[in-house]
């Protein structure tokens, strides 16, 4: 099991991104792949960056990402802007 810290910034408000991030479609999308959403949210110094984590089976969260990074784009995250943090439980 892998936990995946992601921090980026974003071309629209938190808002429009979070009601897509949230939304049943990207909700199936994950639970296909065995991940679990844990946390997302936006900066209290700035409104266009944001955090989300990730649980899920190693390397799967990351593969998603540079598969789909177009969808994602087109949410509004900026992906030149995306750190990844991966964190192994052993």
């Amino acid at each position: 099991m892998e936990t995946t810290v992601w921090t980026f910034s974003l071309s629209v408000p938190f808002a429009q991104w979070a009601a897509i991030y949230d939304s049943d479609d990207v909700a199936k999308m994950h639970a296909a792949v065995g991940i679990k959403s844990l946390y997302r949210g936006v900066s209290k110094e700035d409104p266009s960056k944001v955090c989300a984590v990730q649980q899920g089976p190693v390397g799967v969260a990351q593969k998603l990402f540079e598969d789909n990074k177009e969808m994602i784009r087109g949410a509004g995250h900026v992906i030149e802007s995306t750190v990844i943090s991966a964190y192994s439980d052993s």
